[in-house]
C-alpha cells in the first residue's frame, strides 16, 4: 500500500468488493442478475446484448456512419459493416444453413472475417473461426471434426486447403475472399459475387435481419483450444460467453476511478470515438470475443493489420491517433524497444494490455517510464472462460505487477489441490478453478474431456496460481511446465521474470531440459534486444543474484529472434526442448 500524497487521496479509496458492489447494483448499466444455466444458478449482466443479432442492431442504429474497421486503405463505416454482415446471412439461408449447422470462417484479419462472423451468427449458425496460421492438415481436421457445412476463406488458406477437401464431405461450398485467379474447385463460388468489394459495401440493398429466434444460451461458437500438445479441442460456446466480456471491459475501466478516488464518467454515445490497434487474431478469443465485439458495442474504431510489424503499427498509431495498443506482451516490449520509435508522435496512446501469456514485472515499469499517459494493463482468461475473466490495469497494475487481477463481478476462482479435492486457503499455490457466464459448455464431440475438465460449473484451467487477500490472481505458471529439480519445484514464470529484468533481454523463456538422477534441471532460451550483447554467464549470474541456487538456469541458449509462438501468443516451448536434445 502506497503512502499518500499531498494531493491525492490515499490509495486505494475503495477496496475490489466494494467498488464491485457499487458499480453492479440495481439499475446501474453494469448491472448484475442470477439466473440457472444448464442447471446451475450463474450472476449475469442483466444488460449485456442477448445475441449478435441485438448488439449489430444497436450498432447500427446508434453508431451508423462512424468508421467500424480500417485495413490499409479501406474503411468501413457501421452501417457498411451492417449491410455487408446481412448479405452474408441471407446468402447462408439461401444455402440452406439452418439453426446449429456450422460455418468455418479462415482468413487473416481482414474486414470480411468480422462481416462473416456476424452474418452467421445472427441466423443462429455456429461460427467456428480456425486458426489461420494452421497448416493443410490441420485445417483439415478443424474442418472434419466440427462438421463444417460451408466454409469462408481467403486466398492463401483455399490454397492450403486445396488437397484436402476431399476428407471434408460435409462441407457443401466454399466462399473465397480476395482471389485473383480461376477458382480451382467447384465447391468454391467468390465472396465478393455476394457482398462485393469492401469499398461499395455501403451500397448493398438496406435488408432486413433474418427472422431467427435466438436465445442467449444457445450454441454460437466453436473456438479450437491452442493445442500447443496433442489435438486441438473445440470449445463450444454460446453468445452469453462471449458477450460477457462487454460488460467486463466496462467495468474494469469504471473500477480503476473508484479505486483512486474518483466517480467513473457515464459512457455516452457522443464522446470522442476510441481507436484501437488490433494486433492478434480474429479467431482468437481475446481478438473477436475480448475486442471485436466490445468494440461493435461501443462504436469505437479498429485498425487491422494483415500481420504485425512494429514499424508499421507505430506509423498507424500516429494517422489514426490510436489510443489502446498491444495483444501479448511480445507486443508491449517491441514498441518499448524499436530503435525508431522517437520518430514517431504515439502521444495518443493511453492504454498498453495484454494477455495470452505470461509479462515480466518489469514491462509495466517501463510502460510507465516510456508512455506516460498511458495505463498498462493485463488480464487472465483462455479459450474455455470465452476470453476475460480476471482485469487489471491502471494503479492496481503498477501496485501488483505479477497478477493478472481479480475475477469480473460475474466470475468467481478459486485454487484447487491438484487432485481437485479439496479447496486451498488464501496465499497456497494449487490449480486455479473459475466460474461464470463465460465459461463454454463443454468441448465439441468430446464427452470425456468434458467430464474431465468441467466440474459443477466451474473449469479446470491447468494453471498453477494463487489467491491474496483482496482476490487479487496471481498466476505462478502452467501446472505442466512446471520444474521439479531433485524434488524442488520450480515455477517458470518466477525465472523468466527475473530473465525479462536483465537490461539485455527482449524475450525469455525457461524448459526442462532431461537429467538422469535430478529428473530435469532448468534450461533458459533467450532473444536480446537490437544492439545489446550478453554471454551465457552474465545471464546465470544475473539470475543467481536474484533467486535460489537451484532455480538458476543450468544453459543458456540465444534465440535469433522473438521466440516461437502459437496464435495466442504462447510461447512454443515444446519446439525450444529441441535445442537442448542431446
Amino acid at each position: 500500500m502506497s503512502e499518500a500524497s499531498p494531493s491525492k487521496p490515499p490509495w486505494p479509496a475503495m477496496s475490489i468488493a466494494k467498488a464491485h458492489a457499487l458499480l453492479t447494483q440495481p439499475g446501474s448499466p453494469l448491472e448484475m442478475a442470477e439466473v440457472e444455466i444448464r442447471g446451475i444458478k450463474t450472476r449475469v449482466w442483466r444488460n449485456a446484448p442477448p445475441t449478435l443479432r441485438e448488439l449489430l442492431a444497436h450498432a447500427r442504429t446508434t453508431y451508423g456512419a462512424r468508421e467500424l474497421l480500417i485495413y490499409e486503405d479501406e474503411r468501413v463505416s457501421c452501417e457498411a459493416f451492417y449491410r455487408a454482415a446481412v448479405a452474408v446471412a441471407h446468402e447462408l439461408q439461401k444455402q440452406g444453413v439452418q439453426t446449429g449447422d456450422r460455418v468455418a470462417l479462415i482468413m487473416r484479419n481482414l474486414p470480411e472475417w468480422p462481416a462473416i462472423f456476424y452474418g452467421a451468427g445472427i441466423i443462429g449458425a455456429i461460427i467456428t473461426p480456425l486458426n489461420a496460421w494452421w497448416t493443410g492438415p490441420e485445417l483439415e481436421y478443424g474442418l472434419a471434426d466440427s462438421g463444417a457445412k460451408i466454409a469462408f476463406v481467403d486466398a492463401e488458406r483455399l490454397e492450403r486447403i486445396a488437397e484436402h477437401l476431399i476428407n471434408c464431405p460435409g462441407l457443401k461450398r466454399i466462399y473465397v475472399s480476395r482471389y485473383s485467379d480461376e477458382l480451382p474447385n467447384p465447391l468454391a463460388v467468390r465472396l465478393e459475387a455476394v457482398i462485393g468489394s469492401v469499398a461499395a459495401w455501403s451500397n448493398l440493398p438496406e435488408r432486413p435481419l433474418p427472422d431467427v429466434a435466438l436465445d442467449t444460451d444457445d450454441d454460437a461458437t466453436i473456438l479450437y483450444t491452442s493445442g500447443t500438445t496433442g489435438k486441438p479441442k473445440g470449445a463450444l460456446g454460446t453468445y452469453r460467453n462471449m458477450l460477457s466480456n462487454i460488460m467486463a471491459s466496462g467495468c474494469s475501466a469504471a473500477r480503476n476511478y473508484l479505486r483512486r478516488g474518483e466517480m467513473p464518467p457515464i459512457p455516452s454515445p457522443n464522446d470522442p470515438q476510441r481507436c484501437s490497434l488490433l494486433s492478434v487474431p480474429f479467431f482468437h478469443a481475446t481478438g473477436c470475443f475480448a475486442v471485436l465485439n466490445p468494440s461493435v458495442f461501443s462504436g469505437a474504431k479498429l485498425v487491422l493489420m494483415r500481420k504485425w510489424d512494429v514499424e508499421l503499427a507505430m506509423q498507424l498509431i500516429e494517422r489514426e491517433r490510436i489510443n489502446m495498443a498491444g495483444g501479448v506482451p511480445t507486443v508491449a516490449w517491441q514498441l518499448l524497444e524499436h530503435p525508431n520509435r522517437h520518430k514517431y508522435d504515439l502521444s495518443s496512446l493511453e492504454s498498453v494490455a495484454y494477455g495470452g501469456a505470461p509479462s515480466a514485472p518489469e514491462l509495466v515499469r517501463r510502460i510507465k517510464e516510456n508512455f506516460p499517459k498511458s495505463l498498462p494493463g493485463n488480464g487472465w482468461g483462455m479459450t474455455e472462460t470465452s476470453a476475460t475473466c480476471t482485469t487489471h490495469s491502471a494503479e492496481d497494475y503498477e501496485h501488483r505487477p505479477d497478477s493478472c487481477g481479480p475475477a469480473v463481478p460475474v466470475c468467481d476462482l478459486k485454487i484447487m489441490s491438484l487432485d481437485g479435492g479439496r479447496e486451498l486457503p488464501v496465499g497456497e499455490v494449487g490449480e486455479l478453478w473459475a466460474r461464470g457466464p463465460n465459461i463454454v459448455r463443454g468441448y465439441w464431440n468430446k464427452p470425456k474431456e468434458t467430464a474431465e475438465t468441467f466440474i459443477g460449473g466451474w473449469v479446470k484451467t491447468g494453471d498453477l496460481a494463487r489467491l491474496d487477500e483482496e482476490g487479487f490472481c496471481f498466476i505462478i505458471d502452467r501446472a505442466k511446465d512446471m520444474l521439479i529439480r531433485g524434488g524442488e519445484n520450480i515455477y517458470c514464470v518466477e525465472v523468466e521474470n527475473v530473465l525479462y529484468e536483465h537490461p539485455a533481454v527482449m524475450d525469455a523463456a525457461l524448459v526442462p531440459i532431461p537429467h538422469h538422477t535430478l529428473g530435469e534441471e532448468p534450461g533458459a532460451v533467450v532473444h536480446l534486444k537490437p544492439g545489446m550483447h550478453a554471454t551465457e554467464e552474465d545471464i546465470r549470474a544475473f539470475v543467481a543474484g536474484k533467486l535460489a541456487a537451484f532455480k538458476v538456469p543450468v544453459k543458456v541458449v540465444f534465440w535469433p529472434e522473438t521466440l516461437p509462438r502459437n496464435a495466442n501468443g504462447k510461447i512454443l516451448k515444446q519446439e525450444l526442448r529441441k535445442v537442448f536434445a542431446t
